[in-house]
């Protein structure tokens, strides 16, 4: 719409007395004109602008916006347009997204697999769904696929498909893509042989992969991505596939400083497992080549399944205890994680954490953040370790039962004794009453 066209409109208001409304069903001519001109301009805009607009809109919309004219149902088969797609599949009355209409689906197979670039498949709890996924990444021959992300909503949906079904239809997008950079393929079945193709045919480009909760992945698939990906930055997997020769093959000095590694501790049958131990060697040369490496470790164990960690030096710098956590563990931890950056803990018991507390505040140079719930500090113990950190924690979440009033600081005083030390405000988290 032209400049001209708004001042028009914007004079001539209906609201204004001195103006004389028309009877429904006829304009005049001057409105019809402008009413002209407005729909010309929309309908002559340049092919790169109507694309910028295109690039905005949801799909839904923007398939509605290509049964405008044929210049707009051109603009929307342009390839640029069908580089990123999020392929939501979901039969669910009650979920919250809607479910990519099959008819687009096979479309995009038809037209548009030759452009997908950055590809995501979310799927439901059911079977069906994932199964859908599966068959939409086995017609994925003609593509180039950079990145790939299997989404599960709920539980993980790809691990009730057929391992096999599951297998044959990845390792397509596996041989056929050639520029793998990054994938995400966490809680599927994923196995060795199917990693060795996707090392075979993409080892110069492979970056990022995630894949932890795979239990058909074993420390030699995870070392033979790590021999050959040399340009491997980013790495998610579960501990039992963690190894002294894994951690070695990743300080290589042919391989590129490691930026992230994320390992979930998970214990598959809880009170029965034993963890295998990582030398601090192995680790010390992670560090050495990588010194600036994100180790993120999350813990789902117990309380008697700790025996195997923390007893000498370990270069973590985010912990997450998604379970209970002993008092022992926790002062392992400020003696032997001096890199730490990130602590959280989600429940301990009645036994105060105060001496464990303070002693990673001494220890922990870098610490910048703690979560704290379902445990118990002391008022003064708490001071005490922000007093330590100081303006460094950025980030400090603790809920309001963890403070325990003691003969120091009452509830009420101590928000204003950590803000002191913060330099900002701040409050105990509060857990809402509905």
């Amino acid at each position: 719409m032209k400049r001209s066209d708004f001042s028009v409109v914007n004079t001539v208001s209906p609201s204004s007395p001195a103006v004389k409304r028309p009877r429904p069903g006829f304009c005049s001519s001057l409105e019809c004109s402008h009413m002209y001109a407005v729909l010309q301009d929309w309908g002559s805009l340049p092919h790169h602008v109507v694309l910028r607009i295109f690039q905005y809109l949801p799909l839904i919309d923007r398939a509605r916006a290509s049964s405008v004219c044929r210049r707009w149902n051109d603009v929307f088969h342009v390839p640029d347009l069908w580089r990123r797609f999020e392929f939501e599949l979901d039969q669910s009355a009650t979920s919250y997204f809607k479910s990519t209409h099959p008819d687009l689906i096979q479309q995009i197979i038809k037209k548009h697999a030759a452009h997908l670039q950055y590809v995501s498949f979310k799927v439901h709890s059911g079977a069906e769904s994932a199964e859908t996924a599966c068959n939409i990444l086995s017609q994925l021959v003609h593509c180039s696929v950079r990145t790939l992300g299997l989404i599960s909503t709920a539980k993980p949906s790809f691990m009730n498909v057929s391992k096999s079904h599951f297998v044959s239809a990845l390792t397509v997008v596996f041989i056929n893509s050639k520029s793998l950079s990054s994938i995400k393929i966490e809680d599927t079945s994923v196995d060795d042989p199917s990693l060795k193709i996707l090392v075979a045919n993409n080892s110069d480009t492979l970056r990022l992969l995630k894949m932890s909760s795979c239990p058909h992945v074993s420390s030699d698939g995870i070392l033979c991505v790590a021999d050959h990906c040399q340009g491997l930055r980013e790495l998610a997997l579960n501990y039992y596939t963690l190894s002294d020769e894994l951690l070695l093959a990743l300080s290589s000095e042919t391989h590129v400083n490691l930026e992230h590694l994320r390992i979930d501790v998970v214990s598959e049958n809880p009170g029965q497992t034993e963890f295998h131990s990582i030398k601090k060697h192995s680790w010390d040369a992670l560090i050495k080549h990588s010194p600036g490496v994100n180790v993120v470790i999350y813990f789902f164990l117990y309380k008697e399944e700790f025996e195997s960690f923390f007893k000498e030096e370990t270069p973590v710098t985010h912990l997450y205890f998604g379970h209970s956590v002993s008092k022992t563990v926790l002062g392992h931890i400020g003696r032997n994680c001096p890199r730490l950056i990130e602590l959280v803990v989600c429940a301990n018991g009645l036994q105060p954490l105060d001496n464990e507390l303070i002693c990673i505040a001494e220890r922990c140079k870098n610490l910048m953040a703690l979560g704290l719930s379902e445990c118990e500090v002391s008022c003064s113990a708490f001071l005490e370790f922000v007093r330590l950190c100081g303006r460094r924690l950025t980030q400090l979440s603790i809920m309001e039962e963890v403070l325990i009033p003691d003969d120091r600081y009452s509830l009420e005083e101590i928000h204003t004794e950590v803000s002191k030390y913060l330099g900002r405000v701040w409050f105990p988290d509060v857990m809402p009453i509905w």
